[in-house]
């Protein structure tokens, strides 16, 4: 009996281990096959979206050209954005704050009043200039008037000049549009005020063009957006409808396909690669003409004093392969929502 026993227990193991290769052996072949139907199945998806393409060739024309108007579009906003608040930053970083002191003023003084401006926390650099050298300066810039310098080397003239010319500091900040502080020490500090000229203190400069610039940036920044969502729904209605039509053409044959047991994907899927073909298209054509128009106005712009750094660091640079795979990324979502939203009827 207790071999009989031995025997039963080593045939059900053989037989248990059989089993097992067996199944594994079997879920392995549908792996394969699994696989291979999977990429059988997505390479039809991609050829009969491509034919279905070139098919309608005038209608994924039109779908192209529209889309990339508001690709085109939107990075002009991007840029036009990016290059004005660049500039007002730089001219910020440029403005500086005049104050001026009486000519007598000594150089010791100068560096007193120096040292108790650079103790506000906004103020980012102080340069003081005596008499002696605001005087020099002046007769420099009338060099180049023959007559006038004549006047001005007179030994009486310069003296007269000198002491009539005040002494000055010239504040750099970080903050322009907040000069309270400095306001404050300019005029309520005492030796401030035992040394101060007559002459007010230069606190708007350049103030006006910032802000022109800065005005100029929000425009171009929301009207750049408000342009951006018009051709984006414009966009959306074009593919939406160059789909439908696509499906309107082929609805026989789509519920053919749904009888004999074709899934959504399989139906849906031509008809997304039909829009993204759309997609990428626009989103290389998008990045061309922003780049290279680019290129063209951006001697123009520096010459109106326009910081263009920001962008040229990007088209001058391999940044710009990620420009064009965002273009190109911004055009194929586009074409998948749209064509969805047209598939999306012919699937309940």
């Amino acid at each position: 009996m207790t071999k009989k026993a031995n025997v039963s227990n080593k045939e059900i193991k053989h037989a248990i281990k059989h089993e097992q290769s067996v199944v594994r052996d079997h879920l392995k072949t549908l792996s394969r096959n699994s696989n291979s139907h999977f990429f059988l199945t997505y390479g039809r998806i991609i050829k009969y979206g491509t034919f279905s393409f070139f098919r309608n060739i005038w209608l994924s024309t039109a779908a192209t050209l529209v889309m990339t108007v508001t690709l085109v579009i939107l990075m002009i906003t991007v840029f036009a954005s990016v290059v004005l608040s660049s500039t007002a930053a730089s001219m910020k970083e440029k403005i500086d704050i005049t104050v001026y002191f009486k000519p007598t003023t000594s150089d010791e003084t100068l560096v007193e009043l120096s040292e108790i401006m650079k103790k506000d926390s906004n103020v980012r650099e102080v340069t003081t200039t005596n008499s002696e050298v605001e005087t020099q300066k002046a007769l420099e810039e009338q060099g180049g008037n023959s007559d006038v310098s004549d006047v001005l080397s007179s030994d009486d003239i310069k003296e007269l000049l000198l002491s009539a010319m005040p002494a000055t500091m010239r504040i750099s900040v970080y903050e322009p549009n907040n000069l309270d502080s400095v306001k404050s020490i300019v005029e309520n500090d005492s030796t401030f005020k035992e040394n101060l000229d007559t002459k007010e203190p230069s606190y708007a400069a350049n103030q006006n063009e910032i802000n022109t610039i800065t005005k100029w940036a929000n425009v171009a920044k929301n009207g750049g957006l408000i342009l951006s969502g018009i051709f984006l729904i414009i966009s959306i209605l074009v593919i939406f409808n160059t789909i439908r039509m696509a499906i309107f053409s082929r609805r026989e044959e789509i519920y053919m396909m749904k009888l004999v047991g074709a899934d959504n994907t399989f139906i849906r899927g031509p008809f997304l690669v039909e829009a993204e073909f759309c997609g990428i298209i626009s989103g290389i054509l998008a990045s061309l003409i922003a780049v290279f128009g680019f290129k063209l106005v951006s001697s123009n712009l520096q010459n109106f004093g326009v910081d263009i750094t920001p962008i040229v660091n990007i088209t001058d640079s391999s940044l710009v392969i990620f420009l064009f795979l965002t273009m190109i990324a911004l055009g194929i979502i586009i074409g998948s929502i749209s064509a969805r939203l047209a598939v999306h009827k012919y699937l309940r």
